[in-house]
Parts: C-alpha cells; sequence; structure tokens
C-alpha cells in the first residue's frame, strides 16, 4: 500500500499537556481523568481521541461494505457509530486499551446490522491496525 495521508500531531505535557497537529486544525487541551488519578479536569484525554478516531474511521468503512451484503447505501442513512475506549490496568506498569464498537442502523435489521459490523471490522483501517493488540467488542444497538 502506499500512503494518501499523513496526520502529524505533537504532545506535550503528557496526559496534562496539549496536543497539536502540524497543520493547526486540532489545538486541545489535555486532562487527567479524575478515575485516573488525575483532576478531571476541561481538557480532552488520549482515550476520547482514539474513541473519536475510531468512530468516524468504522462509521466511514460502513459503505464498502454495504456491497458485498447486498445492501444500498440507503441502509446507512440516520446511522452512527460509538466507540468506547476502555483504559486498563494491570500489574504495576500494565497497561492496555479495550474497545467496544455499537452501531445505531435503523435502517438494517439486526441480522444485516451485526453482518455489517462484522465486515466492516474487516476494512476499517483501526480494526485491521488493533486485530491481535485490543479487544474490541462489536454490538448493534437496540432497536436497530
Amino acid at each position: 500500500m502506499e500512503p494518501v495521508y499523513t496526520a502529524e500531531a505533537t504532545a506535550t505535557g503528557a496526559r496534562t499537556g496539549e496536543v497539536a497537529s502540524s497543520d493547526g486544525r486540532l489545538e486541545l487541551a489535555l486532562s487527567r481523568p479524575a478515575e485516573m488519578g488525575g483532576d478531571g479536569g476541561p481538557g480532552t484525554n488520549p482515550e476520547q481521541l482514539f474513541a473519536a478516531g475510531y468512530s468516524a474511521c468504522f462509521h466511514s468503512a460502513m459503505r464498502f461494505a454495504l456491497k458485498p451484503l447486498g445492501l444500498s447505501p440507503a441502509a446507512l442513512e440516520g446511522s452512527s457509530v460509538t466507540a468506547q475506549v476502555h483504559f486498563l490496568r494491570g500489574e504495576a506498569g500494565d497497561f492496555g486499551l479495550a474497545v467496544d464498537l455499537t452501531g445505531h442502523l435503523p435502517g438494517l435489521d439486526e441480522e444485516q446490522a451485526r453482518a455489517l459490523m462484522e465486515r466492516t471490522h474487516t476494512i476499517c483501517p483501526y480494526s485491521r491496525a488493533t486485530t491481535g493488540n485490543v479487544e474490541v467488542g462489536l454490538h448493534v444497538a437496540p432497536g436497530t
């Protein structure tokens, strides 16, 4: 594969500093959540940023999973994907992540929605990057 686009961001001050993209489009303060021993300040955190990126990428990748399943683009009308990124802590210095992705797919029945989530998981670059490294749960929102 050939690179098509490269995003670049720099963090300073670790979890209580700032992060900014090289093109200036993203400039955010970082805060450590209270659940992680921080002050719960107003800034975002790496897990929120990862959840935002993963949910957007996964939702976008769904359009490439439709055709092999015999579904039309109209099936994605009113849809969304929610990503929950869980920060895991084991013994001292042992950290990890787990992710739950939930598809809100009102244009599909539950069987179609599950098939779409599973097929998309094989296409999405975030899913492919995390395979074998991060446990990812795929879910369909009730009422889909």
